[in-house]
């Protein structure tokens, strides 16, 4: 048994990529070109850890996680397929199916909620954007560890009838759902925009 101390033999050791190069060629997995096994519960937390070590003025936390993982996934999907179902009617049945396996490509889903809170000194948009940066932190830190991520949300992300069902507050709100899996399948990078149409000098 290997003791506190000990390290793995060396073929067992992930390989972490260089955080430059990670940031350089970062790209989103659709989750439909993930597989599974998800990250273990020891990446899980890392992963998480990660999440919330952002920018926060006053340290305020405003945001918190759900993790959709095995059976989970399918609950969602239920209760995206019925608030479509009931305000689609006439929507034909796999149109219904398509919303039940919203969060079903990827064996990980992550929703990371973000609520605000009445501050003297850190606006709300503050607060959004610190959510933002703990998505953000998120797909990263799934990237470092050899996982394709994929920051989606959708219309039911932000439709209150399926974020009751999630378990939201009514203050509350999705910045998005993170999907994690394997690739299956190498991304080809996307374009990205060119620096001298984006930077000027002040």
């Amino acid at each position: 048994m290997w003791g506190l101390h000990a390290r793995r033999p060396a073929e067992e050791e992930p390989a972490v990529p260089d955080a430059i190069d990670l940031l350089k060629t970062r790209r989103s997995v659709k989750p439909r070109e993930m597989s599974g096994p998800g990250p273990s519960p020891a990446e899980l937390e890392t992963i998480l850890t990660i999440g919330a070590r952002v920018p926060d003025h006053g340290k305020l936390a405003p945001w918190r996680f759900i993790i959709f993982e095995g059976d989970a996934r399918q609950r969602a999907g239920e209760v995206i397929a019925k608030v479509f179902a009931r305000k689609n009617p006439g929507a034909p049945a796999a149109d219904v199916e398509t919303e039940r396996k919203r969060l079903t490509d990827a064996p990980l889903v992550i929703g990371i909620v973000s609520f605000t809170k009445p501050h003297p000194k850190v606006p709300v948009f503050e607060q959004e954007l610190s959510a933002g940066a703990s998505v953000m932190n998120i797909v990263t830190a799934a990237a470092a560890l050899g996982y394709g991520a994929c920051w989606l949300t959708g219309w039911f992300a932000f439709d209150r009838d399926v974020l009751d069902g999630l378990g939201l507050k009514p203050d509350e709100k999705l910045a998005g759902f993170v999907h994690i899996g394997k690739p299956t399948r190498p991304s080809e990078d996307r374009p990205r925009p060119v620096l001298s149409e984006i930077v000027t000098r002040f």
